[in-house]
């Protein structure tokens, strides 16, 4: 009996169906973990695993911290996501987000809202019942403020940065938390140096996009004042502020000397880079400093948690 091309070609296609299979569902893969982004969420885990090292008392309790970390981790992938889905119509219209999973339509925004959701909740949850309950009180904070607070708000003030500042300094309150089961005035402290490293971070990138932002509609400092000299202007201000707050930490016996000169020398590396954007009123001076928050804070933190008291 002869074969039909049909059949000829369904032979030469039947191998290539489970590679195509695996390649799919790699890609899909890919798109899941795109829409938490990793790299943000690593970020996180870095200032509430210090938060955590920080606030313990002798000898630190690692398997607590490995669960605060699943909790911290599984709540922030999921917000990052959500606020994916809320934002699915802004990334649209924007160059270096209209390609992300749900603006580029290879995932349905309905999977989105419900894997976020999944997540949030299991995190939160986790936290709570896991850990403690102060740990899940302050990262729902996270998850309400970033979510229904800040998201909202870049449409409508540039206040937005200083409001999305707060969700994003609590995670080192949640590691503090988690680790004595209380938040005491030095877990404000790190609070402090987060939020004011998130400004001249956020406007940082927000004057490089600024075209971007202003055609999807987001009222952000750079494009409210296009000529970029409030943006400038804040981003110093707030380095400065980081430069003296960053130091209190040696100064209230949280961390010791060694901490104090590398605070004070990447401060002053901040600063610079702040300062050199208003000189030279480039984006790629605005780049160098995007790099140089990239580099402060794990430095900062890092150097921290090393040189504990």
């Amino acid at each position: 009996m002869r074969s039909t091309p049909a059949d000829l070609a369904n032979q030469v296609d039947e191998p290539t169906r489970p590679a195509a299979r695996s390649t799919l569902a790699l890609s899909r893969a890919a798109d899941f973990i795109e829409l938490v982004k990793p790299r943000l969420v690593l970020m996180i885990l870095i200032t509430t695993a210090a938060g955590f090292y920080i606030g313990s008392y002798p000898p630190v309790n690692w398997f607590r911290c490995l669960h605060t970390l699943i909790g911290a981790g599984l709540t922030a992938a999921g917000v990052l996501g959500l606020n994916q889905y809320l934002e699915r119509d802004i990334d649209a219209q924007m160059k270096r987000t209209q390609d992300r999973p749900v603006p580029g339509g290879r995932m349905p925004p309905l999977v989105a809202l419900l894997f976020g959701v999944m997540l949030t909740g299991s995190g939160m949850l986790y936290l709570t019942f896991i850990v403690n309950p102060l740990s899940g009180l302050v990262i729902s904070l996270i998850v309400a403020s970033y979510l229904f607070l800040y998201t909202p708000l870049k449409r409508k003030t540039s206040l937005c940065t200083l409001i999305g500042a707060v969700p994003g300094a609590l995670p080192p309150v949640v590691g503090w938390a988690a680790a004595r089961g209380t938040v005491t005035a030095e877990a404000w402290v790190l609070f402090a140096i987060l939020f004011l490293w998130q400004l001249p971070h956020s406007l940082a990138i927000a004057y490089i996009y600024r075209e971007d932002y202003a055609k999807a509609g987001l009222r952000l400092l750079p494009v409210i004042h296009p000529d970029g000299a409030s943006t400038r202007r804040q981003i110093v201000m707030n380095c400065v502020a980081l430069l003296a707050i960053g130091l209190l930490p040696a100064l209230l016996s949280i961390a010791g000397g060694i901490y104090f000169l590398i605070a004070l020398l990447s401060g002053l590396a901040f600063l610079a880079f702040g300062i050199y954007l208003g000189v030279a009123r480039s984006v790629q001076a605005a780049r160098y400093l995007l790099y140089a928050s990239l580099l402060y804070l794990p430095i900062v933190f890092i150097a921290m948690a090393v040189d504990k008291i």
